[in-house]
């Protein structure tokens, strides 16, 4: 499995280290022509409006949706799950509008109120090391979307079909079963694509 971290913005050594850990072949992406040697792709943490930005300045907008339309999954985390939403509050324009939530940025305040805990997520067995940083909160999702873990009855890891997102950074940590999950993902489309 070929995953690619879009590398515009943030943490993206660190899931690609992750997706390795977790048994993927993982590469850096710059440029939209890369997606085509894809079957995954992570949007990782980093300021959501500049991540936003810099997608609509190299063209990434319809190419990542076109990525999604052909069955791809996709990953986002902190900012990356803002950039999924179909909705943010506070905001007109959402980014690539893929995933039915409505999304509060720094929902959980500034750096300092940044915090580690273990969560438990649906599908894994042990419970998950999350980290959050200025971590952003789905406020609520629509009928296709399943809540994977909540946080203080908060949702925060959810997924609909091809698509997963985290409020939190699991690649700050030694544990790699989230990306492990996702990589799941990636090999389940990956075998439904083939008989399609």
């Amino acid at each position: 499995m070929r995953i690619g971290v879009l590398a515009l913005q943030g943490a993206v050594a660190e899931h690609i280290r992750s997706l390795e850990a977790a048994g993927a072949e993982a590469v850096a992406v710059k440029r939209t022509e890369e997606l085509d040697e894809l079957q995954g792709l992570v949007i990782p943490g980093g300021e959501s409006t500049t991540i936003g930005k810099l997608m609509r300045k190299y063209g990434f907008m319809e190419a990542i949706r076109s990525f999604s339309a052909q069955g791809k999954p996709i990953f986002g985390t902190c900012a990356g799950l803002i950039v999924l939403a179909d909705q943010i509050e506070g905001q007109e324009e959402a980014h690539l509008k893929l995933m039915d939530m409505t999304v509060a940025r720094n929902a959980f305040g500034r750096q300092r109120e940044s915090f580690e805990t273990d969560l438990p997520v649906k599908g894994i067995d042990e419970t998950v090391r999350a980290v959050f940083i200025r971590a952003p909160l789905i406020k609520s999702v629509g009928p296709q979307v399943d809540v994977l873990s909540t946080y203080n009855d908060e949702i925060v890891t959810a997924r609909q079909g091809t698509l997963l997102a985290a409020s939190y950074h699991p690649e700050l940590t030694d544990d790699y079963r989230l990306h492990a999950y996702f990589v799941d993902m990636v090999k389940e489309a990956a075998a439904a694509g083939s008989k399609a």
